[in-house]
């Protein structure tokens, strides 16, 4: 199974997710904010981030996916610009604006609303991990 780098700063979304993930056998790591988040992408190298939007900042999660998938060879970040992530966030129910994967402004594999059942976070974590 997977190593996967849970980010965010709700202790009780990374338990469930913890709890959902674990038990089907992917190893997990957490963070809770951008920069523990990065020093542990660099530490673990994993396979998959699971990542909040709105923790230190309201825009926290947004600027670590840019930082990660910057297409600048020369970014101190290069060598995961093809990790996947998951934007796992409740930004929609705070704000009137809707965000969907962009390559240039949103760079991720899937935005998915909290809360999400069990089921629905393994399945888009298992079509993630498959491509």
């Amino acid at each position: 199974m997977a190593k996967i780098l849970l980010i965010d700063d709700d202790v009780d979304i990374i338990t469930a997710c913890r709890m959902t993930l674990e038990s089907v056998g992917h190893e997990i790591v957490e963070a809770h904010n951008s920069q523990d988040g990065i020093e542990k992408i660099r530490a673990e190298r994993p396979e998959l981030v699971i990542l909040d939007v709105m923790m230190e900042t309201h825009t926290a999660g947004f600027q670590l996916a840019l930082k990660l998938h910057n297409p600048d060879p020369t970014s101190e970040f290069a060598e995961f610009k093809d990790l996947p992530i998951l934007m796992l966030t409740a930004i929609h129910s705070t704000t009137p604006l809707r965000f969907e994967p962009d390559i240039d402004y949103l760079p991720v594999e899937l935005f998915v609303d909290k809360p999400i059942d069990p089921a629905g976070l393994l399945s888009k974590v298992d079509w993630i991990l498959s491509r």
